[in-house]
């Protein structure tokens, strides 16, 4: 099999080979967008030098997910990073001058209680929301949201979706007032197929997800898209498995083990990624793994407990070693709160908050979604773009592979003295694909 490692793809402004950790971004971007781009990013560098034009004023976010039940460990996380970057974004460190808080609203994963969550903050006079765990979740938030914008327009709500990858929530159930900030299952998929279809001893391959919407959308987008790339590559097992129930994994191992597969591909994140790691482990079963999720919370753990023997590949939008001032956000994280920064997103969320709020010189969500819309804005890996057609946030994908860190890749996960380490990187233009969007804007 093709070493994977050396399977780089740079951008087309790059001047080399070698994988980008950030700050080249800035560079490739200059070269590659037109510039009417940077036109519509001067004004916020403009902004940035005079006087903050709402300094004082205090935006609320509510943050709406798990914070009980299996998945509460990686709602916390992501809750203590969008706290952690309004905390250390908000105020004179922003264009803006605004003050974020964010709230956490526990809504123990489920649709109903989404609602009833949604209710309360907006009575309590929230008018942003950030939700990711769950693309059924986000499509109830959606929907909910634009009914109330509707009928209480002076009291408009901003949706911001961190990490539900359903790509219907910008396509057949777009709308104006959701904005999603993590690449979707279509383009994730489109990423981790074109690594693989590189390698041409690969031909085995076995899907294992979770059975709910997401887990379901990674096995179908798996089959669909390697088909196109690489119509000999074989299937030898496909099967879903309750979510988050304490699941045994061995009798699935003995099957992968069974069937002949070269490798492991896998849509399953937090406990059942840990538990599927463990039992791999425990089974002595260690083919290369392709997942999207195995820097969450715990997973790294678990990963360094097989003594580096099993191959992991993550398909994300950022890695371990990112440069940038994220770096030391990232190290301050870790320091304050004993884990790992993971949730990047949350970086280009305040950003892009506050980028707007500086343009349109307000913290009304009715101005600050129409700014939001098509904008170009400074994420922690250099511009990205709010698509105007439905609302997607545009920016490149990693594929980084887990190895024990060394002198270019030192930042370790989970302290564990191992690290992601990027060995591709596609640019959005590579993995984006056209919406079926029909937006109705207000």
């Amino acid at each position: 099999m093709t070493k994977p490692s050396q399977l780089t793809s740079p951008p087309p402004a790059a001047p080399t080979a070698r994988p980008r950790t950030g700050r080249g971004h800035w560079r490739g971007w200059a070269g590659a967008l037109c510039s009417g781009v940077w036109l519509v990013l001067a004004p916020w560098g403009a902004q940035a030098a005079s006087p903050l034009p709402l300094q004082g004023q205090t935006v609320r976010i509510a943050f709406i997910d798990p914070l009980s039940g299996p998945a509460a460990d990686i709602g916390r996380n992501s809750l203590r990073s969008w706290q952690f970057m309004a905390e250390h974004m908000g105020g004179a460190a922003n264009p803006a001058g605004v003050r974020f808080v964010v709230a956490g609203f526990d809504n123990k994963g489920s649709p109903q209680e989404s609602l009833n969550a949604l209710k309360v903050a907006i009575d309590q006079g929230f008018r942003y929301v950030v939700q990711g765990n769950g693309s059924g979740v986000a499509a109830t938030l959606s929907n909910a949201i634009a009914r109330h914008n509707l009928r209480s327009p002076e009291r408009s709500v901003v949706f911001i979706n961190y990490a539900a990858m359903d790509p219907e929530l910008t396509n057949e159930k777009c709308n104006f007032w959701h904005f999603r900030i993590d690449a979707d299952t279509a383009m994730k998929m489109r990423a981790m197929t074109g690594f693989m279809a590189a390698q041409p001893e690969l031909r085995r391959v076995y899907l294992l997800n979770q059975n709910y919407a997401h887990g379901q959308q990674f096995s179908r987008f798996f089959r669909d898209t390697m088909a196109q790339q690489r119509p000999d590559v074989q299937i030898v097992g496909d099967e879903l498995h309750p979510p988050f129930q304490s699941h045994d994994f061995t009798a699935h191992v003995r099957s992968i083990q069974a069937s002949g597969a070269q490798a492991l591909a896998t849509g399953n994140w937090g406990a059942d990624l840990r538990d599927l790691v463990k039992a791999l482990h425990k089974q002595g079963v260690y083919l290369p793994i392709y997942a999207y999720y195995p820097a969450l919370k715990g997973v790294p753990e678990a990963l360094a407990e097989t003594g580096g023997r099993l191959p992991v590949y993550q398909v994300a939008y950022n890695h371990s070693n990112q440069a940038g001032p994220i770096q030391a956000l990232a190290t301050a994280f870790r320091k304050q709160h004993g884990e790992d920064l993971t949730l990047y997103a949350s970086y280009d969320g305040i950003a892009m908050l506050s980028h707007a709020m500086a343009h349109v010189g307000s913290t009304d969500p009715a101005r600050v979604a129409g700014r939001l819309s098509g904008m170009i804005f400074k994420g922690f890996n250099g511009p990205v773009h709010l698509r105007a057609d439905d609302h997607q946030l545009l920016k490149g994908l990693y594929v980084s592979r887990w190895q024990k860190v060394d002198a270019a890749h030192p930042r370790s996960a989970e302290e564990t003295g191992y690290t992601f380490a990027p060995v591709q990187y596609m640019a959005a233009a590579q993995i984006s694909g056209p919406t079926s969007c029909q937006m109705q804007r207000p």
